[in-house]
């Protein structure tokens, strides 16, 4: 029996559904809320806003904050700030990935119960319990942190969700599909099997690797044309929620591997990645773990999908290869610090973490 794992399954409360955020008050009124800070962007504000319509009679003060962009140790304290000068008791975040990770890091230094509602779907960042940091230029700290607290909410709408950039849908997706590819060797391993909790973790990244294989392309038709179908809802679903769940039953057995490993790596050592969205970088990243582990049938089985989607496969590809060695071997050094990256049953060292880059490079060549 596993005496490390820690189970941190999801939001207390959840739901998505045309005209859910109507019930974000009876959520507020059952923490008691007296003064409330909303956190937020810009774009996604004002989308946001007009599904908000409980702001003017809310019977609480609420204050307002704008983020920076960006989820920064900086932008923590901006909050930590002003939640002390104003006596705020909860949180609400309204944004994408970058400002739930904020809110929950935020709400975990000061203390405070905290709420979100998404308004894209690109990454799963809304139901972990868990903070990828960035600085504010936007280069990665090459740390996450992480934390017990769950937010008390993830609210939400597929009228709000389905108004945004298809970009951001479609890195949600291979983010998503990451959930399985880095999980599944170290699953399947046998000293693992019979743990239930893992057994589940299992179980949900196969769904969300099943549903996003069959699904993704009438999903994407369906949000270019505005259309609130259930492909859409049920894939972006998997994103915001399900995804999140697979490492919230399976801990870090099920959690990063390799894949977001060379995300958080191509971020910190490659500044010109930033052009890349988190989950098109974790695409890249999803096929260096393959070829980490030397599936090349699975990569073969994986580029139509990538392809269709238009998904970086290598780094060459996405005009980012290193000229300089030493890069590379930055990269690896710091692939290799990561934990869970040695959970995968394969050798991994610092040789073969570098052998894997070339292999692939190599590999996709010519595609």
């Amino acid at each position: 029996m596993l005496t490390d794992l820690k189970v941190k399954i999801g939001p207390q409360v959840y739901r998505y559904h045309e005209g859910a955020i109507d019930f974000v008050p009876t959520v507020l009124a059952e923490y008691q809320v007296k003064r409330l800070l909303i956190v937020h962007g810009t774009v996604s504000w004002e989308k946001a806003q007009p599904k908000m319509t409980f702001l003017k009679s809310l019977p609480i003060e609420i204050f307002y904050h704008r983020y920076t962009g960006e989820c920064s140790y900086y932008g923590t304290e901006l909050i930590e700030k002003i939640a002390q000068e104003k006596e705020i008791d909860f949180i609400l975040g309204v944004g994408g990935g970058k400002l739930a990770d904020l809110v929950g890091y935020a709400a975990h230094k000061t203390n405070l119960p905290f709420g979100l509602i998404p308004t894209l779907a690109s990454n799963c960042a809304p139901w972990t319990p868990l903070s990828v940091m960035y600085k504010e230029s936007g280069e990665a700290e090459g740390k996450t942190e992480h934390y017990l607290r769950q937010a008390a909410f993830l609210i939400t709408d597929p009228t709000l969700v389905i108004d945004a950039p298809v970009d951001y849908f479609i890195a949600g997706l291979a983010d998503t599909l990451a959930k399985w590819i880095e999980s599944e060797a170290i699953l399947a391993q046998p000293h693992l099997q019979d743990e239930p909790f893992l057994q589940m973790a299992g179980y949900t990244a196969k769904l969300c690797e099943t549903a996003i294989l069959s699904q993704s392309k009438q999903a994407i038709i369906d949000m270019e044309q505005q259309e609130v179908t259930d492909a859409f809802c049920h894939l972006s679903e998997i994103i915001i929620a399900v995804a999140g769940m697979v490492g919230g039953l399976g801990d870090k057995y099920a959690r990063n591997a390799a894949a977001h490993a060379m995300h958080d790596a191509i971020s910190k050592y490659l500044p010109e990645s930033h052009r890349f969205l988190h989950g098109e970088k974790v695409a890249y990243g999803m096929f260096y773990q393959l070829a980490l582990e030397e599936k090349w049938a699975a990569i073969d089985q994986l580029l139509p999908f990538y392809q269709e989607l238009h998904l970086p496969m290598s780094l060459h590809q996405m005009e980012i290869y290193p000229k300089d060695e030493q890069v590379i071997d930055q990269l690896v050094a710091f692939i290799d610090s990561k934990e869970k990256v040695h959970l995968i049953p394969v050798e991994v060292n610092k040789e073969r973490l570098k052998e894997a880059i070339y292999a692939l490079e190599t590999y996709l060549k010519d595609v």
